[in-house]
C-alpha cells in the first residue's frame, strides 16, 4: 500500500492478537517507522469467538507478562485493555492522535467479520490500516487445487505448500521501538487483575514446572530440540516415554514463534540428522498449517461432522464413562497415562492423543464433541483450527481422515510405544511395580502378581470399564448403520 510520509510524523497502534512475539513480527516492523508506537493487547468482550480454556488462559497470563517486559525494554510499553476492539482501538487511535493501525492476521473464523468490519471503520476516518501474514506459511483463501477448491486431502496439501516454503523468511526483531506519545495513552490495566492465572486453588502447579511461556522460551525450546531431539526424530517420536518432540505447540499456538521462524532454523541447523527426521519434522509443521486450511475454508468444523454422514451415528449419552476418560481411570494404563498428563501438565504427547480419541469415540461411542470440548479446557496448546480437526480425523469423520474401522487396541500401542512402561508408571503410579509383562494389561496378571505389585484391581486402579473386543464390535457395528447412507 502506497501512503504518504507524512502518516510516520505521528503515532501508530499495533494491536496484539495471536502474535505475543516481537521478532518476524510485520505489524510492529511497519509501526517503528512512526514517531511514536502504542503497542495494545485487548482482552475482548464481548468476543465473537470461543472463550479461552482454563489451560490457554495461564499461558496468556505469563505469556503477556514476557511480552509486556520485552517492549518495555525495547521502548514502548504494551497497554492492556478491556473491552469491545470495534470501540477502543477508533477511540485510542482518536486519543493519542495515531495515523495508522496495524495488525497481524488472525485466521479463526470467529474473527472475520469483526476484523473487515473495524477496517473499513478505521478507514472511513482517514486512518491507514493494515493487516499483516504471520500465523502461518500460507494464506490459507488462495491455496488451492487444480480445479480451483480448497484440498482436503493431507499429501497434495502439503505437496504443494512445500514448494514455498523456503521463501518465507522471517523478519528480525526491532533493536528499539519509537516510545509512547506524551499524550492520550489510557491508564494500562493490571494483567493480575484479568484473573487469567488460576487462583483458590491454583492448579498450574504442574504447567509451572513443565512451560515456560513467551518468546524467549519459545525459542529455547526451539535450541533444545534441534540440539537433542532433531536426531533420530522419525523413528522416536511416537515414544511418550521419551522428551522426543519438540513441545513447540503452545508457543505457536499462542503466537510466541512462527512457522517461518521454525523452518528457517531448521534448514540452518548443523545436527547430525537424517534427511528422514528433517522432512518428517517438516511434515508435522505441514499438518498444524492443513488444519487451519480446512477450517478457514469449512468455519464450522469446530462444532459439525465434515461428513455428514456422521451426522446419524448412534452416540452414547454416557456420562459416567465421559467422567472416567476424563479422569484418567478407565482401567486401561495407556489412556489413563494420557488423560492424567494432560490433567497435570496441560499438554499430551500426539501418539497418546491419538489412542485416547480413538478410546472415547469408539470404545465407549460418546461424541467427539465431547472430548474436544475437554481438550479445549486442559491444553495449553488449544487452537480451534488442529483441536477440532484433529479430533474429527481420529473420529473418521473429518477431511483426509482415519477410516473409522481404525480402532486402536490400547493394550497393543501401549506395549509397542511404551515397551519399558517409562509413560505409565510416570502418570499412573500405582501400577509402577507390575511387571512390564502385565503393565498395560493388569487384569490379566495373576493374583501373586498382583499382590506383589501392590495393586488391587477395582481398589486401587479401577478394571477396565468396557472390553476391547466388545467395544470394537460394537462400534463397528454403529458404523455398519451410517456407511453406506446418501
Amino acid at each position: 500500500m502506497e501512503q504518504d510520509s507524512d502518516i510516520f510524523d505521528q503515532p501508530a497502534l499495533v494491536w496484539f492478537r495471536a502474535d505475543l512475539r516481537t521478532a518476524d513480527n510485520a505489524a510492529l516492523r511497519a509501526a517503528c517507522r512512526h514517531s511514536a508506537v502504542v503497542p495494545v493487547f485487548i482482552r475482548e468482550n464481548p468476543s465473537p469467538a470461543r472463550p479461552l480454556g482454563g489451560a490457554r488462559a495461564w499461558w496468556l497470563h505469563h505469556s503477556l507478562a514476557s511480552l509486556a517486559a520485552r517492549l518495555e525494554k525495547l521502548g514502548a510499553p504494551l497497554l492492556l485493555l478491556t473491552g469491545d476492539p470495534a470501540r477502543l482501538i477508533p477511540e485510542l487511535a482518536a486519543s493519542t492522535g495515531a495515523s495508522a493501525v496495524y495488525w497481524n492476521r488472525r485466521y479463526d473464523p470467529a474473527f472475520q467479520e469483526a476484523d473487515a468490519g473495524l477496517k473499513a471503520h478505521l478507514a472511513d476516518r482517514g486512518i491507514v490500516t493494515e493487516s499483516f501474514a504471520g500465523q502461518l506459511l500460507h494464506e490459507p483463501t488462495r491455496l488451492r487445487t487444480g480445479g480451483g477448491v480448497p484440498y482436503k486431502v493431507y499429501t497434495p496439501f502439503w505437496r504443494a505448500m512445500e514448494l514455498g516454503i523456503e521463501d518465507c523468511r522471517p523478519l528480525p526483531a526491532p533493536d528499539h521501538l519509537p516510545g509512547r506519545p506524551a499524550d492520550g495513552v489510557p491508564d494500562c490495566e493490571a494483567l493480575e487483575s484479568w484473573q487469567l492465572h488460576p487462583f483458590k486453588p491454583d492448579w498450574s502447579g504442574g504447567l509451572q514446572e513443565t512451560w515456560t511461556p513467551g518468546e524467549d522460551g519459545a525459542h529455547a525450546r526451539l535450541a533444545v530440540f534441534l540440539d537433542q531431539r532433531l536426531q533420530g526424530y522419525a523413528e522416536r517420536r511416537d515414544i511418550p516415554g521419551k522428551p522426543t518432540t519438540s513441545g513447540l505447540s503452545p508457543h505457536l499456538a499462542t503466537g510466541e514463534i512462527t512457522p517461518a521462524q521454525i523452518i528457517e532454523a531448521l534448514s540452518q541447523s548443523d545436527a547430525p540428522a537424517a534427511p528422514d527426521d528433517r522432512s518428517k519434522f517438516r511434515k508435522e509443521v505441514g499438518w498444524r498449517e492443513f488444519a487451519w486450511h480446512l477450517l478457514v475454508n469449512d468455519p464450522d468444523l469446530v462444532t459439525s461432522n465434515h461428513n455428514p454422514k456422521f451426522d446419524d451415528f448412534p452416540w452414547s449419552d454416557n456420562a459416567a464413562a465421559l467422567a472416567a476418560w476424563q479422569k484418567g481411570m478407565t482401567g486401561y494404563p495407556i489412556v489413563d497415562a494420557g488423560m492424567r498428563e494432560l490433567w497435570q501438565t496441560g499438554w499430551m504427547h500426539n501418539r497418546v492423543r491419538m489412542v485416547v480419541a480413538s478410546f472415547l469415540t469408539k470404545h465407549l461411542l460418546i461424541d467427539w464433541r465431547q472430548g474436544e470440548a475437554w481438550f479445549w479446557d486442559t491444553l495449553v496448546d488449544a487452537d480451534p483450527a488442529s483441536n477440532a480437526v484433529s479430533w474429527q480425523w481420529v473420529a473418521g469423520s473429518g477431511a483426509d481422515a482415519a477410516p473409522y474401522f481404525r480402532i486402536f487396541n490400547p493394550v497393543l500401542q501401549g506395549e509397542k510405544f511404551d515397551a519399558d512402561g517409562a509413560y505409565v508408571r510416570r502418570y499412573v503410579p500405582e501400577l509402577k511395580d507390575m511387571p512390564d509383562r502385565f503393565l498395560h494389561k493388569p487384569w490379566d496378571a495373576p493374583d501373586e502378581v498382583c499382590l506383589a505389585a501392590g495393586v488391587q484391581l477395582g481398589v486401587t486402579y479401577p478394571k477396565p470399564i468396557v472390553d476391547h473386543q466388545a467395544a470394537r464390535d460394537r462400534a463397528l457395528a454403529a458404523y455398519n448403520k451410517i456407511k453406506d447412507a446418501a
